[in-house]
């Protein structure tokens, strides 16, 4: 049983929890930025369709293989240690990046920034756990993740506008020095736990009573459930779509094929951002409340999903400027913020004690996914040539279709995967309270 926080602790943790808020803005802001400018760095660069996907995806190789570490680093370190020397990492990469001569320190600096920002989340998950009661935790959760759809907006329209004002490299260094700033603020004010913030301010959340598990024991148990691959691999195709299309490649598409400008362009994209943020306690409600299930909404929304690059593979010049946008904010709903679900179900699938695991071993996916798919459609750019500069439509035909043959895998695994919310959810007003599972017996899978 948890006891309450006192008073002042309770108006601190929201300070904390802003900071941190900021922080994770970010994380989405460097994920999906190379969108808006991909056009401008292909030029001053002098770069490639492949490579201009390589530098997008050097975001991610760094990112997804710190998800484990970071939770080691997150409790030798501390969060706050953890998560202030990283983004000053991230400050540095997003400087290098601003000033890269040539493509190839571009790539170093996106590396460094996705090494920079790969340990805010699970971080801020474990600052989390301390400072906020569990009936808290979830609707606290969402509400930061539903940040990282402002983030999203920012790298959208926000960006446009301040690279046309003054260029992509100044945004750049203006972002770097941004993330600076956050680090200082977490340095400063973020705790890892209530005892860390005064005397007078001591630790009251309880432990967890569960024994302890060794990290290799928990990574075990989960690559030996068959339930866990069925959502990785939805996971990893599912992403694949999102960061390939609104973190990359949608941009030149509207410019290059449509003739729009970048700030238009900005405009339709930052409708993926609306869709994430609206989408995230949407679908939240709709999987508690309406269906009861994670499964069915994981289906649905594939389904759709599906038809969404459809449109984009087999009508890639035909599509008007207001079904672009549509398909925009279908795609941040569809393949961004469905992800809350999925994580949800990922963690309704394994014990408690080893749930924190599952999560940092199935959010190695989505990031492999956009990793291995954004130079896969960048090189069959590049190989269809370019007219005038710019790719061509059947260039990009050809990649979306590669998207869709993504939302084909990731639908047909949707359907493989387990449904967890009937284990035992009971709805009280508007909390799922989840009764203790069993530990899954040493001879047989549940």
């Amino acid at each position: 049983m948890t006891c309450p926080l006192p008073r002042n602790a309770l108006h601190y943790r929201w300070l904390i929890f802003s900071i941190l808020s900021a922080g994770y803005i970010l994380v989405f802001f460097h994920r999906l930025c190379p969108a808006v400018v991909a056009v401008d760095m292909m030029q001053d660069l002098h770069a490639s369709g492949a490579l201009v996907g390589l530098l997008g995806s050097a975001y991610f190789y760094p990112y997804a293989l710190m998800q484990i570490p970071t939770g080691l680093l997150s409790d030798s370190w501390g969060p706050r240690r953890t998560i202030s020397l990283f983004l000053v990492i991230a400050c540095a990469g997003s400087i290098l990046l601003g000033l890269a001569p040539s493509s190839s320190w571009a790539v170093i600096g996106r590396i460094l920034v996705g090494l920079g920002v790969s340990t805010l989340f699970v971080c801020t998950l474990k600052v989390f756990s301390q400072w906020f009661q569990p009936r808290e935790f979830a609707s606290t959760t969402g509400i930061f993740m539903a940040m990282g759809g402002i983030g999203s907006l920012s790298a959208a329209g926000p960006l446009a506008y301040l690279s046309t004002w003054i260029g992509w490299r100044t945004s750049f260094l203006f972002v770097g020095g941004f993330t600076l700033l956050v680090a200082i603020l977490v340095w400063l004010f973020v705790r890892d736990t209530p005892g860390n913030s005064g005397p007078a301010e001591k630790k009251t959340l309880a432990a967890a009573s569960a024994p302890a598990i060794s990290l290799s024991t928990g990574i075990r148990t989960v690559l030996a459930e068959p339930a866990f691959w069925p959502i990785a691999v939805w996971f990893f195709f599912t992403c694949a779509i999102y960061f390939s299309f609104v973190g990359l490649w949608g941009g030149p598409y509207l410019m290059h094929v449509y003739g729009i400008t970048k700030a238009d362009a900005g405009k339709i994209l930052s409708l993926s951002a609306i869709g994430l943020i609206i989408g995230s306690p949407l679908v939240s409600f709709l999987s508690n409340r309406g269906f009861q299930g994670r499964k069915p909404l994981l289906v649905i929304s594939s389904s759709i999903a599906l038809c969404l690059t459809a449109a984009l593979a087999f009508a890639t010049t035909e599509l008007s400027l207001p079904i672009l946008s549509l398909i925009c904010l279908g795609l941040g709903a569809t393949t961004g913020a469905i992800v809350v679900i999925a994580f949800t179900a990922t963690k309704e699938m394994f014990p408690l004690r080893i749930a924190g695991t599952a999560t940092g071993l199935v959010n190695l996916f989505p990031f492999a996914g956009g990793a291995v798919f954004q130079p896969i459609l960048g090189s069959l750019l590049e190989k269809n040539g370019r007219l005038a500069g710019n790719f061509t439509a059947t260039g990009y035909s050809q990649a979306f279709f590669v998207l869709f043959l993504c939302g084909i895998v990731a639908c047909a695994a949707s359907l493989f995967i387990r449904e967890t919310f009937s284990q035992g959810h009971v709805i009280q007003g508007s909390t799922v309270v989840t009764p203790p599972r069993p530990e899954p017996s040493k001879n047989s899978h549940r």
